[in-house]
């Protein structure tokens, strides 16, 4: 299965942070905001990942993760010219994503829950055989910001409508798709919407009206930030924050997912270290492979 972090988009909501930087390259507590979709995708499994930006900023992302192995995966870099809708992110990558499965996240959504790994390869499983797409339900407080889904008595998706005027549900879909080959033929045909978009909406709507779509819900247990404001940047600093010091694990540690997925060795974190071992994330990294800590990411 192939993956796609859509990192594009101009950010002008959080000017003037992004006036020379993309959003994705923003710290939230001791990571770029890109490490957290790129974890989510590697505790899928997915190790050939496509990061789609804007002209400006691939670039910078190139210099900050390269080719991927020093994660143990195989990253390429395609451009988005100008922030035409999520659903274009198929069309761009579909030489990429060739005949296979595919997962998109969006690269300034955070994900974190004890489980979580368990629903990522469920819904890589479903992809892979044949059973259509899955994406992934939240609970909001502001409906009318995001595409919600509607339930019917037995909790079976039957609508979904993007950004709803009167929202028939208070449970949004998060930034996190997965599809099976499927998805690029549907995203070509695609018309774009009132503001002129490919939307993801519609795409997901194509799957509902098939009856091929998983509405997996993240209930309680499960954390899901979009960092789209000042306001949700330091919320969602503030939550790694406190989780990683309580629970004493990091999220979204790339070498440690690598190294606990066999994709890299000790002495490849070893290095990693040396470099960042005058603060807490190479600390962190010793104990991991000092062996300080026992069980495994779920």
């Amino acid at each position: 299965m192939k993956g796609i972090i859509l990192a594009g988009g101009s950010g002008t909501r959080l000017y003037p942070l992004t006036m020379v930087t993309s959003k994705q390259l923003l710290p939230i507590y001791d990571k770029p905001m890109i490490y957290y979709p790129m974890s989510v995708l590697m505790n899928a499994g997915i190790r050939d990942i496509l990061i789609i930006s804007t002209p400006a900023d691939t670039p910078r992302f190139k210099d900050l993760l390269g080719d991927g192995h020093q994660f143990g995966v195989n990253l390429q870099y395609a451009v988005q010219p100008s922030p035409d809708g999520l659903a274009q992110a198929f069309i761009i990558g579909e030489e990429f994503i060739g005949d296979e499965p595919v997962a998109m996240v969006l690269g300034d959504n955070i994900f974190a829950g004890h489980g979580l790994k368990k629903r990522l390869k469920a819904a890589v499983e479903n992809a892979e055989t044949g059973k259509g797409a899955t994406v992934f339900g939240y609970y909001v407080d502001d409906p009318e910001r995001f595409g919600i889904v509607e339930f019917d008595k037995n909790g079976k998706a039957i609508s979904i409508e993007e950004k709803p005027e009167h929202p028939k549900s208070n449970y949004c879909v998060t930034g996190l798709y997965f599809y099976d080959n499927r998805v690029v033929e549907y995203a070509k045909n695609l018309k774009p919407s009132a503001r002129g978009e490919l939307e993801i909406t519609d795409l997901n709507r194509i799957y509902l009206e098939d009856n091929s779509l998983n509405v997996e819900l993240l209930g309680q247990g499960f954390t899901w930030l979009d960092t789209g404001t000042h306001e949700s940047l330091v919320d969602a600093t503030n939550f790694i924050k406190t989780v990683e010091q309580h629970q004493h694990r990091k999220i979204a540690c790339l070498e440690e997912i690598a190294y606990l997925n066999g994709w890299i060795s000790k002495e490849k974190v070893l290095k990693v270290y040396e470099v960042l071992k005058k603060n807490q994330y190479g600390q962190y990294l010793k104990d991991v492979l000092d062996g300080k800590y026992q069980e495994h990411l779920y």
